[in-house]
């Protein structure tokens, strides 16, 4: 017991979520540092982070799972892209086959963290229950995320509280919610409202989806036709291999494409638009943005099932803003009215880093606005504090996986020359970016709380799996690093 009745536990390593990243964080600890201890901090009940919480209707993968799924443990379901309950189940099974649902300590909240350099630890402050507790560890890893999990983005509608049907937001969709026979309005043209929008149609809704302006989306396969061939004329594990390469270098193909010659991603993008939809005016009213491709998040629909809703007239899509709700419905701006019995706000998520956590060093509040990034994995000038973040041109399990291999490659290093202390130092006058290379919504609205990145490697978050791997894998450990005992 501490000085105030609190528990009190020291561990070598804690991990903070049991979604993918500290799952995969997990399996990494125990097999490239086996004598250290770790446990994971999850603040729900249940283990899956996002896959568990997202529970609407269609809620699919929007990276291919050879990708979003662990190296260590290829997918091995016929399907490419995913649905959220199969991807709960694989979590779920490679966490109990390697023990890691033994590591978790679900219903506990981390709510604050401080370090002390004089004992070299932080201590932890956790909420469980009633109970407050306070953990010490030698290195905090922070596998949260960066969504807000308590609240999504809801924007402030004229008149809502009118409306006489049930308002929804996806992030909290309840489980007794029938959409059959109703009119059903989609607020939205996100990933998560081109994932709603055919799987509400196909619970026999008649959907409308109201976008104030156009996404770029593109149609994949659901089946990976290329994987199946490899599979059969490869061993698992070389077959997941070579299709997972040939995934990674497709999609950071196309993404250098975008960058490079938006013009000509603009016009396949239009193009394959067109081949679903058979209609080249619908692409271009509602199906052409003013931005780039990449400049906001990319949409995947699988087997193009948005647009072959929208073909059939199972679904329909409007272009306009919203002047209010009304007792039946929503006014436009045009003075169209759709009528709706229910209305579902597809209106994005709130980015909350390291999951809220206050972090304290040495007794100085370290708000996330104020930090810089080190390898996307820590940050400047806080000792022993790693995080996990995935990428956003591609699979979030690519990235996140490197940063764990990364720690791991670190804490052994420390281990070696019998280092307590490792310290990310950044040169002076180093010039600030923006961390994040898109315009979205959610990532101007967080804009204030996000750290920065810097103008050169190591200080960059690249979007660039081989050039990560081979710095993170194969890199020089100690560089701009300050170690001490």
């Amino acid at each position: 017991m501490g000085d105030n009745g609190v528990v009190t536990e020291h561990l070598d390593v804690l991990v903070v979520g049991a979604g993918l990243s500290g799952i995969g964080a997990g399996y990494r600890l125990q097999t490239m540092t086996p004598n250290r201890t770790y446990a994971i901090l999850e603040s729900r009940d249940s283990l899956g982070g996002t896959w568990d919480l997202f529970r609407y209707p269609g809620v699919r993968s929007d990276s291919d799972m050879m990708t979003l799924g662990f190296p260590f443990e290829p997918w091995n379901e016929p399907d490419a892209i995913a649905d959220g309950g199969k991807i709960l189940d694989y979590l779920r099974e490679t966490a109990r086959k390697y023990g890691i649902d033994q590591r978790i300590r679900f219903g506990h909240k981390v709510v604050g963290a401080s370090w002390s350099t004089p004992d070299a630890r932080w201590t932890v402050t956790v909420e469980h229950g009633a109970e407050r507790l306070e953990l010490t560890c030698s290195f905090l890893y922070l596998c949260s995320g960066y969504y807000d999990y308590e609240r999504g983005h809801e924007p402030d509608f004229p008149g809502r509280d009118s409306f006489e049907g049930r308002v929804v937001h996806p992030q909290f969709w309840p489980g007794d919610l029938d959409v059959a026979g109703q009119k059903v309005v989609v607020i939205g043209s996100g990933a998560t409202a081109v994932t709603l929008v055919p799987a509400l149609a196909d619970r026999g809704a008649d959907v409308t989806m109201l976008q104030r302006t156009p996404t770029w989306i593109t149609s994949l396969p659901r089946r990976d036709r290329v994987r199946d061939i490899v599979q059969r004329a490869l061993p698992v594990g070389a077959g997941g291999t070579v299709v997972r390469y040939k995934n990674v270098l497709t999609t950071m193909a196309f993404y250098e494409l975008t960058r490079r010659r938006p013009k000509v991603a603009r016009s396949l993008l239009s193009k394959g638009a067109t081949r679903s939809l058979g209609s080249a005016t619908m692409v271009a009213d509602h199906f052409t943005p003013t931005y780039d491709p990449w400049d906001q998040r990319l949409c995947l629909v699988p087997d193009g099932d948005l647009f072959e809703a929208l073909r059939s007239g199972r679904a329909h899509v409007v272009t306009d803003t919203i002047e209010t709700f009304t007792p039946h419905g929503i006014r436009l701006a045009s003075g169209r009215e759709l009528d709706a019995d229910v209305i579902v706000t597809a209106t994005g998520l709130r980015i909350k880093l390291a999951g809220g956590i206050d972090i304290v060093v040495d007794g100085e509040r370290r708000a996330t606005r104020d930090l810089t990034v080190y390898r996307g994995t820590m940050f400047v000038d806080v000792p022993n504090l790693a995080i996990s973040v995935g990428y956003v041109n591609a699979s979030w399990t690519l990235r996140s996986d490197l940063a764990s291999r990364h720690l791991c490659r670190l804490l052994t290093h420390m281990e070696h020359h019998g280092w307590r202390i490792a310290v990310p130092r950044a040169p002076e006058g180093m010039a600030a970016r923006p961390l994040l290379p898109l315009d979205s919504g959610y990532v101007r609205r967080a804009g204030d709380e996000l750290p920065h990145q810097g103008d050169t490697a190591p200080w960059l978050m690249r979007q660039n799996y081989l050039l990560d791997r081979r710095d993170m894998l194969r890199g020089d450990i100690t560089e701009a690093m300050s170690f001490s005992r």
